[in-house]
């Protein structure tokens, strides 16, 4: 590989932030090329078919980049967007998506996934994307996720809704109209409301 081609592959893998071997093809950067450059240490090999540039400033959602690169369709939910939009002192170990009822499960080495299975409105209604690191990522809205937090309280812990939403009401003011709706899609208007009476 001529030093020009090594360097226009490198600023285009670093412009991506994380990348997979078929991204770069489009640009006539082949996969031997690509190896190339992870055997001389320029690119990591992040995760089974993505890659990153060795000196790639690393963010506290690149977990989250990681996952939209191998799982497109996947929204992130519950735990993993609370953190994402500061509404929880938690910290997950895993990262939280949704996927629809039949969608089959993503294997990924890394990092470790809790599936969450939606479907209809709780699917669909909601989902914000913003970029991280690069890469477009899907997450459910602050105020969908209390909903939703209240709907899987049985796996989180009704605590850590009850916090979320505590969080939302103070960091959301006048967000009460896009609660009530998530709440109204995801069928926990009745759960929520004496938690809402008691932080009124």
């Amino acid at each position: 590989m001529s030093q020009a081609n090594r360097e226009r592959a490198l600023q285009l893998i670093e412009r991506k932030g994380l990348t997979r071997p078929r991204d770069l093809e489009t640009y006539g950067i082949t996969r031997a090329q690509l190896s190339r450059l992870v055997d001389e240490g320029l690119v990591l090999r992040e995760s089974r078919g993505v890659y990153v540039a060795a000196q790639h400033a690393l963010t506290a959602e690149h977990a989250l980049a990681q996952v939209a690169k191998r799982v497109p369709n996947a929204v992130f939910c519950l735990l993993t967007a609370l953190r994402f939009h500061g509404l929880t002192t938690q910290s997950p170990a895993e990262v939280w998506i949704a996927l629809p009822e039949k969608a089959r499960r993503p294997r990924l080495d890394y990092p470790r996934l809790r599936v969450a299975r939606f479907s209809g409105e709780a699917l669909s209604e909601g989902v914000e994307e913003h970029r991280v690191e690069g890469v477009t990522i899907r997450v459910y809205s602050a105020a969908k996720t209390v909903a939703d937090c209240f709907k899987y309280r049985n796996k989180i812990g009704v605590d850590v809704a009850v916090e979320a939403l505590r969080d939302f009401t103070r960091k959301h003011r006048g967000g009460a109209t896009d609660l009530a709706r998530f709440a109204r899609i995801c069928r926990v208007t009745r759960v929520m409301q004496p938690y809402l009476d008691a932080i009124a």
